[in-house]
C-alpha cells in the first residue's frame, strides 16, 4: 500500500509538472499574441487617420474624372482601402490647408502641394508602424514555432497515460479516458497556427513618390483641375 501511495504521488507530481509547464508556456504565447492585436488595432486606427489625409488631398480633384487621374498617379488598387479613402468626410477631423499666392491658380497650386506633402509624411509615418508589426508578427511566429516543436499535445498525453504502468488510479490520469480519435480533436482545438498579416486585417501603406520628384505632375494636375473646374477651385478656396 506505502508502494502504491509513493508510486502515486511520484505520478501525481510528474503530471503536474508537464501539465504546468505546457499551460505556462502556453499562457506565455497567448499573451504574446494579444500585444501583437493591440499593436494591430494601433495600426489600424493610425491607417484611418492617414486615410484622413488621403481624402483631403482627393477633395481637391473637384470632379471624378480628377479623382480618377489621382487614383492612376497614385498606384491605388480598385476596392482597396484607401480607395475607399477618397470619399470620406475629413472635414472637422483634418485641418483645411491655407496658403497665399498672387493668384488663384498658384494659391490653389500650393494648397494641392502642401496636401500632397502632408500625406506623404503620414503615410511614411504609418509605414513605420507597419513594419513594426510585420516584425512584431515574425518574433510571435517563431515563437509559435518553438512552442509547437517543445511541446507536441500528442506527445504528452501518451505519455502521461504511460506514467501509471501498474493501474493505479487510471482515470485520474490526464489522457487515460480519451480514444485515439478525441485526442486528435483535442489536439486540433488546442493547436495555435502561426499569425498571418491578413488576420491582423492591417493595410498595406502605398508606396508615393518624394514630393519633390512628383513636383512637376502634381503641378500639372493643379493645371488641369484649375483649367476644368475653376470655379470648384474658388470654392475650395475660399
Amino acid at each position: 500500500m506505502m508502494e502504491e501511495d509513493l508510486i502515486l504521488s511520484l505520478t501525481r507530481q510528474v503530471r503536474e509538472e508537464v501539465v504546468g509547464n505546457y499551460l505556462l508556456e502556453r499562457r506565455l504565447i497567448e499573451l504574446q499574441r494579444e500585444h501583437l492585436n493591440t499593436l494591430a488595432a494601433e495600426t489600424r486606427r493610425q491607417a484611418s487617420s492617414t486615410g484622413l489625409r488621403l481624402a483631403r488631398l482627393s477633395s481637391l480633384m473637384i470632379e471624378t474624372d480628377m479623382r480618377r487621374q489621382l487614383v492612376e498617379m497614385l498606384g491605388l488598387e480598385a476596392r482597396s482601402f484607401w480607395v475607399a479613402c477618397l470619399d470620406r468626410k475629413f472635414k472637422g477631423r483634418v485641418r483645411l490647408i491655407s496658403a497665399s499666392a498672387l493668384t488663384q491658380k498658384a494659391k490653389f497650386r500650393k494648397v494641392l502641394l502642401e496636401s500632397y506633402s502632408h500625406l506623404h509624411r503620414w503615410m511614411k509615418q504609418y509605414r513605420g508602424r507597419y513594419e513594426d508589426v510585420q516584425n512584431e508578427r515574425s518574433a510571435v511566429n517563431s515563437n509559435i514555432d518553438s512552442f509547437q516543436k517543445n511541446f507536441d499535445l500528442l506527445a504528452i498525453l501518451n505519455f502521461l497515460r504511460s506514467l501509471d504502468m501498474e493501474g493505479i488510479e487510471r482515470k485520474r490520469i490526464l489522457g487515460h479516458n480519451f480514444t485515439a480519435k478525441e485526442m486528435a480533436e483535442l489536439d486540433k482545438k488546442l493547436y495555435i497556427g502561426p499569425v498571418g498579416m491578413e488576420e491582423l486585417n492591417i493595410p498595406v501603406p502605398l508606396d508615393l513618390p518624394e514630393p519633390d520628384s512628383f513636383r512637376r505632375d502634381l503641378n500639372n494636375l493643379a493645371e488641369e483641375i484649375f483649367r476644368h473646374y475653376h470655379k470648384g477651385v474658388k470654392k475650395i478656396l475660399r
